[in-house]
């Protein structure tokens, strides 16, 4: 254990109260993360009365908790000056246009590219170290391919607030997607459950919930029709299931552009095939972790799904899409 001065103890006071420890701590000490009084609990570092306890642990007025933090283990990484698109920053948090490519934290196949060496490069130290020693600030994530909005905590109190809008979907998320084929309805609701393909451990498929599947829901609507060889779809998504867009979407029968995993084909009619799954997270509103403001950030569409668009402009003469009403898959 560290210093005696690095102790932290919190006498239960009378009162409804939640009686797990967890949530005794998490409501008492604010300043600290869920992750991180987990690891505390996990490493043995919480005691009530003198004893160590468990996570749930039930706590009555009158008891005396005493914890600390683990320490925080140094990275072995080393910073790159990798330049970031950076759409909003402050002492707190930071958000950015993440290209399509980019790995977002290191692992096993990694190089010294990832978005964590970068970050580690611009904020000097400057992060949340709560999301583990591969992770420090990192509260979602994209995938490799997926390009836009990411956001970052700088410190333990913004990496709280962001996390807890992540879980409780609090946020508002949209995706640009480009779907092979043209959807017969101008917009609708996919809510359907979502697990780990039974045949292929690296993809994901709708699955019963009894069998697995969790709970998933993603509304779409067509921006823009080419023909009937593709369009343009805004997915507003209320989970954050792996893979869920791709999945959704392939579920009604529009493989995202670009998606080998999910099934897509190349497409004789454009001279140039797309180089990766067309997926951008074009749009992320979140409220501050700290101040309360709402922060509305946006990405462009990057350049590589810009030119698809003109590729597909040019080959088929661009229609509106086809009015009816909002379709609804639910399950």
């Amino acid at each position: 254990m560290s210093a005696e001065s690095s102790i932290a103890r919190y006498e239960v006071p009378a009162g409804p109260r939640p009686t797990r420890a967890d949530k005794v701590l998490a409501l008492a000490f604010a300043t600290h993360s869920r992750v991180a009084l987990q690891r505390a609990f996990d490493a043995g570092l919480v005691r009530a009365n003198g004893i160590v306890i468990a996570r749930d642990h039930p706590l009555v007025t009158g008891d005396l908790v005493e914890f600390q933090l683990p320490e925080t283990k140094p990275m072995d990484l080393t910073p790159a000056k990798i330049t970031l698109d950076i759409l909003y920053e402050d002492k707190h948090l930071l958000a950015l246009n993440k290209a399509s490519g980019m790995v977002v934290h290191p692992g096993a196949a990694t190089g010294e590219d990832t978005l964590v060496h970068a970050l580690l490069a611009h904020c000097q130290g400057g992060l949340s170290g709560i999301g583990g020693v591969e992770r420090p600030g990192i509260v979602h994530r994209l995938d490799r391919e997926t390009s836009g909005v990411i956001i970052v905590a700088k410190n333990d109190a913004a990496h709280r607030g962001l996390a807890e809008q992540f879980s409780e979907r609090t946020l508002h998320k949209e995706y640009l997607a480009l779907v092979t084929g043209r959807p017969e309805l101008l917009s609708g609701i996919i809510d359907r459950p979502i697990g780990r393909n039974p045949n292929h451990r690296h993809k994901m498929a709708i699955v019963d919930e009894a069998k697995g599947g969790k709970h998933a829901r993603t509304d779409w609507e067509v921006v823009e029709a080419f023909g009937d060889l593709a369009a343009l779809v805004r997915c507003t998504i209320h989970t954050g299931r792996t893979h869920q867009i791709r999945v959704h979407l392939k579920s009604l029968g529009h493989v995202l552009l670009g998606d080998v995993v999910y099934g897509w084909k190349p497409l004789p009619q454009l001279a140039k095939q797309p180089g990766r799954v067309m997926l951008h997270a074009e749009h992320l509103v979140v409220a501050h972790p700290v101040s309360g403001k709402t922060l509305d950030l946006r990405a462009p569409l990057p350049s590589d799904m810009q030119a698809m668009v003109t590729a597909l402009r040019r080959t088929v003469r661009p229609t509106s899409s086809r009015h009816g009403r909002t379709e609804t898959s639910r399950r």
